[in-house]
């Protein structure tokens, strides 16, 4: 994992203070349940069904990935391309969101998965990151990645604009009500640069088992809050060279009990499921 980036984005005239005391409120006990694009492993993933059952079932943040169309709209897509959720082909920077809208995004789930199959389903649209923001309000906890910023120039200026329009920006006062992660760490360096109050996780792609340094780990602080990466890639001593280190850390995807149980032993702060009913039930107790 390399870090060569940060040394020169901070000098932009960021501040280099640990990101950590730049969310002073921020709640770092609480065992987060992050509903994986929605309750995904119940309804077609990044529609509004799909964020309505996360929060149903407890999940306490509705993550929502950020693609971006030809007209510069942020929709809520996992892949650069349509083809696996709708019944569109080619990449989303290529279509309008007029486009985008007159695509179904839920009939593939039912052919997917006939034994969760519903109706209503059929002909869902693909959500805006406003449309998902005004349906669920300003009292619920969003954890946005920016997917492939290097396919979509500005998505971190528009990204900000909305945040700033539903007053979603700035230090909180209780708990984050938005995480903002990326594989990209130019992009966090971005969004560190344009509010360095916003509170970030950087996502780390393993091949192997995972280990990182405290060189490492120090460089992260400088501009995050956590980390998150493969919950199959970590082991007991990395989470705790992780916590040992003042990072939050969210593995992912994670959609059985008893790995549930192991990681939340091993000192977890929270993890992503497509199952947050199934989480909810190990949190407490059952």
């Amino acid at each position: 994992m390399s870090f060569v980036l940060l040394g020169s984005l901070l000098a932009a005239g960021t501040t280099s203070a640990n990101a950590n005391e730049k969310t002073p409120g921020m709640n770092t006990s609480k065992l987060l349940n992050v509903a994986h694009r929605g309750a995904s492993g119940h309804a077609p993933e990044h529609t509004i069904p799909s964020y309505k059952l996360g929060e149903e079932m407890k999940g306490d943040y509705i993550e929502v990935d950020l693609q971006m169309t030809k007209d510069g709209t942020l929709i809520a897509m996992h892949d650069e391309t349509v083809d696996r959720t709708t019944n569109g082909t080619g990449l989303v920077k290529d279509y309008t969101l007029e486009q985008i809208k007159a695509l179904d995004a839920g009939s593939w789930f039912n052919d997917k998965y006939p034994e969760k199959a519903d109706p209503a389903y059929e002909g869902i649209q693909v959500p805006t990151l406003e449309e998902v923001i005004q349906t669920f309000g300003t009292g619920a906890r969003y954890y946005i990645e920016t997917k492939s910023p290097d396919v979509y120039p500005g998505m971190e200026e528009e990204l900000l604009r909305i945040l700033n329009k539903y007053n979603l920006t700035g230090v909180n006062e209780r708990s984050s009500k938005v995480l903002i992660q990326s594989f990209s760490q130019e992009s966090l360096l971005k969004m560190h640069n344009l509010n360095p109050n916003l509170p970030l996780i950087q996502l780390i792609s393993y091949k192997e088992p995972a280990t990182i340094s405290e060189d490492e780990l120090q460089e992260l602080s400088e501009y995050a809050v956590g980390v998150g990466m493969s919950a199959s890639k970590i082991d007991q001593t990395y989470v705790q060279n992780v916590r040992n280190a003042g990072l939050l850390i969210h593995p992912y995807t994670v959609n059985d009990k008893e790995e549930m149980k192991r990681l939340l032993d091993w000192g977890v702060t929270g993890m992503f499921t497509n199952y947050p009913d199934l989480l909810n039930d190990v949190l407490h107790g059952k």
